[in-house]
């Protein structure tokens, strides 16, 4: 597929489970699934594309969250995975520039299906009730990865951090 469409320029690592709920044994079975997609997803996904990245001088960008930056109880899982992407992206941004511009993106409520699958029936509906009242579109991150990666190679937008303008954490 790649000698048919050339390399890739980005690499979006975006996958990501936010089961949320008090940290118990009756949640275990929310742990390993998040650890393996939020962090060890975005791990491997760089790793395979890494090359074509190298190749064309790219921009790797890793979907974070808030809770990449402020944990609170129900979501201490993946709130570790998320400060893990977090680490993850900071290392790999001073090992590979100038060559790949990395940027962590960090939103807060946006309106996706992440708490669908959210399967503490309390906490799934306090979420649901938040991110009906303040979510901001996908459409929203898409314009602001867009304006990152349209930068001068020389520049990089390292974090960025973005909340609906009426989340308070």
């Amino acid at each position: 597929m790649q000698s048919e469409l050339g390399g890739a320029d980005v690499l979006i690592n975006n996958a990501g489970m936010m089961l949320l709920g008090p940290f118990s044994s009756d949640q275990h079975g929310d742990y390993s699934p998040m650890v393996q997609t939020n962090l060890l997803g975005a791990i491997t996904t760089t790793e395979v594309f890494l090359d074509q990245l190298r190749g064309g001088g790219g921009d790797l960008i890793n979907i974070s969250s808030v809770a990449g930056r402020t944990a609170r109880p129900g979501n201490a899982v993946y709130a570790a995975t998320k400060w893990g992407i977090n680490g993850f992206s900071e290392a790999l941004r001073q090992e590979l520039q100038p060559e790949i511009r990395v940027t962590v993106i960090e939103p807060g409520a946006v309106a996706t299906e992440l708490t669908d699958h959210i399967t503490h029936a309390e906490t799934k509906a306090g979420a649901e009730k938040m991110y009906a009242q303040t979510a901001i579109t996908a459409q929203d991150i898409a314009e602001v990865i867009a304006f990152a990666v349209s930068r001068p190679h020389t520049v990089t937008l390292n974090e960025i951090l973005i909340r609906p303008t009426a989340q308070a954490g």
